[in-house]
């Protein structure tokens, strides 16, 4: 709960009193990269920099999606143009995409990050292929 602090008119409150919220410093980058987990229940965009520590995120269901909806490529595009808003308040500007998965939101959230306005780079795949996998499930016996 902590103290209730009043501030008067002659008086400023700074940044460490009482606030209830963390100061942070603005980053600003030109090169980044963004980070595509499509599944076919949901769909997460991770934007990072070159190093790979993270910058920005955002999910459908973040966006308050719900259900059957979290995965469709409309709600992926719209975190597509979330992510696209808090990546122009940083100064980007070149965007290298990784993409990850195999749900629909794939291709809509990469468009609907580059319609603000951003060039692209690269678009590499890196979806996980299984090499022979796991031993399948003994023959069900009816």
């Amino acid at each position: 709960m902590g103290k209730k602090r009043i501030v008067s008119k002659g008086e400023t409150e700074t940044a460490g009193g009482g606030g209830g919220g963390s100061v942070s410093k603005k980053r600003v980058l030109n090169r980044a990269v963004l980070h595509v987990e499509s599944t076919y229940n949901n769909t997460r965009l991770t934007l990072t920099d070159e190093k790979g520590n993270v910058v920005a995120f955002s999910s459908s269901g973040a966006l308050g999606f719900q259900g059957a909806k979290k995965g469709t490529p409309f709600a992926a595009a719209k975190v597509g143009e979330t992510i696209a808003a808090k990546a122009q308040t940083m100064g980007v500007r070149e965007v290298s995409v990784v993409v990850k998965g195999v749900g629909s939101g794939r291709e809509s959230s990469i468009r609907g990050f580059a319609n603000k306005g951003f060039s692209i780079v690269s678009i590499r795949d890196a979806t996980p292929v299984p090499h022979n996998g796991p031993r399948p499930p003994r023959a069900r016996r009816v």
